[in-house]
């Protein structure tokens, strides 16, 4: 650092400030430490720096499924903001299991993490426990939760009412809903929201055309096969993320039905392919990325003060229209 401070013409705790980020400089001069860093082959011992002030600068972010779109957009967001402050993140897959999240969570703790972003599971009582207990700083995010936390997520419910008001508005009266893992807050909301949606719509709300898809393709698909074989099947469906979007297409064209001359079909959950079906999907689109982003964002406030209340973000959902809800393009 020393070698640093010489060769940008700056002291050694201006080096120190524009590599921590403690304090703010002029933009001169943190390029010019950030160009005396390059020149002088300088790298900055990260583990030396926590032992002097008891943070490791890493961030463990549990999320499920983590090689999907909608997780992939996450933590692509909170990778960008913990890079920008200095952190690296450790990430964990807890597999939608209890069990699995409180062995992933235990173990980023005893590797020292700074703090955690979870989505936690439908049953997270004995992992939000031991976090707490370990005083581990912690922001929920996609899956709220009540309590004492910092959490983010998207709006859930009202977007999934205006999926159900835009296939009633097109003649429907039977409408089918697949929903996700039981437990889960998204699970509770957009069940919440399909069933407002009817309610608004003067449409009575039938047990028989909901069906839990898991949250995984197989399972919806089934669930599908299930709905579109009764006597009186629905002529739309609703899915509630895009793995079961995709197991509900595929239940249709096993029965070799057609979306949306059949069946319309409109899900939760935008991905990169969701333009390239035949018919194009109608999705409500998250802001996923922001989810990540602002995960961060909060727990690094928390890191600064952890005394603040706790707040909690809801993000907009944005409706995409395209054709296999049975619109034209």
């Amino acid at each position: 650092m020393a070698d640093v401070a010489r060769t940008a013409g700056v002291s050694i705790a201006t080096v120190s400030h524009v590599l921590n980020g403690t304090r703010a400089v002029h933009p001169d001069t943190g390029q010019a430490v950030l160009d005396a860093i390059e020149q002088c082959g300088y790298v900055h011992n990260t583990l030396a720096r926590a032992l002097v002030t008891t943070r490791t600068r890493t961030i463990g972010v549990v999320i499920s499924s983590a090689s999907t779109s909608f997780s992939t957009e996450i933590l692509r967001g909170a990778e960008g903001m913990a890079v920008q402050h200095g952190y690296t993140l450790l990430v964990a897959d807890p597999r939608d299991d209890p069990d699995h999240e409180f062995r992933v969570v235990s173990n980023l703790v005893q590797r020292q993490v700074d703090g955690i972003v979870l989505a936690p599971s439908g049953e997270p009582s004995r992992t939000i426990r031991y976090l707490d207990d370990h005083k581990i700083p912690a922001v929920l995010a996609d899956r709220v939760l009540g309590g004492e936390h910092d959490q983010v997520s998207a709006e859930n419910a009202e977007p999934t009412a205006l999926l159900v008001d835009h296939v009633a508005e097109l003649g429907h009266r039977r409408i089918g809903f697949i929903a996700g893992i039981e437990g889960m807050s998204t699970t509770a909301e957009r069940c919440s929201g399909y069933r407002e949606g009817l309610r608004r719509n003067g449409i009575d709300s039938m047990d028989e055309l909901c069906r839990s898809g898991g949250s995984e393709f197989d399972a919806a698909r089934r669930a599908a096969t299930e709905l579109l074989t009764r006597s009186q099947p629905p002529t739309a469906l609703v899915a509630a993320n895009n793995a079961m979007t995709i197991g509900a297409m595929q239940a249709v064209r096993d029965l070799e039905l057609r979306v949306p001359e059949d069946v319309a079909l409109v899900g939760f959950d935008d991905f990169p392919w969701a333009d390239l079906f035949s018919p194009r999907l109608t999705v409500i689109s998250q802001p996923s990325e922001e989810i990540g982003s602002k995960a961060v964002e909060l727990l690094l406030d928390r890191l600064d003060d952890l005394d603040r209340p706790p707040r909690e973000h809801r993000l907009p959902s944005r409706f995409v229209h395209r054709e296999s809800c049975g619109c034209s393009r």
